[in-house]
């Protein structure tokens, strides 16, 4: 299930319900996105912000991943697996993450009550542009994928409606 922003309405009813519904996030886009105020905002709702350290493992690749995923709470992971099933071929001529590991990573976002967050925009590279969209439709197919125009990112984010009690309501229509 792929989920699109409208440029002009960053905070689509999808991501305030994910913001609100969803354990883990991880955001996902090319090279040249800026992601550091959707970064800021998933700390300031309460997500601990990690990114893999280092290089991918050389024998299993997917191995901080899973750590990061092992977290307990809220977790926002800064890019993943997908930045290599993309990236890989277009400067090493493959990935080293195949995509069995891919599918995996997509399926424990999934079981973690999770969701990919790709955020598009302007950028100059065109064929990772496609790439990313392409494996991200794919992996939409086991993990659900909120899409969102980072020119959009930086604007104000309401905080979600509370109840009395201070329990965050449940958005209802749409």
């Amino acid at each position: 299930m792929t989920l699109h922003l409208p440029s002009h309405h960053p905070l689509h009813q999808a991501l305030r319900q994910a913001l609100t519904q969803c354990r883990t996030l991880v955001v996902e886009g090319p090279d040249g996105i800026g992601r550091g105020a959707l970064i800021a905002e998933l700390a300031r709702r309460g997500f601990l912000v990690r990114r893999a350290s280092g290089p991918l493992h050389h024998v299993d690749p997917t191995q901080p991943y899973r750590e990061l995923l092992a977290a307990p709470g809220r977790l926002a992971v800064d890019g993943s697996l997908v930045h290599e099933l993309v990236y890989g071929p277009l400067r090493r001529g493959r990935s080293r993450v195949t995509w069995i590991q891919a599918l995996d990573f997509a399926e424990a976002v999934e079981e973690r009550d999770g969701a990919l967050l790709h955020v598009t925009g302007e950028t100059d590279g065109t064929e990772a542009v496609e790439g990313l969209g392409r494996a991200l439709r794919t992996l939409g197919q086991h993990v659900p994928v909120i899409t969102l125009d980072a020119r959009g990112i930086g604007d104000p984010v309401p905080e979600p409606a509370r109840t009395p009690t201070g329990n965050q309501a449940h958005p209802q229509g749409n």
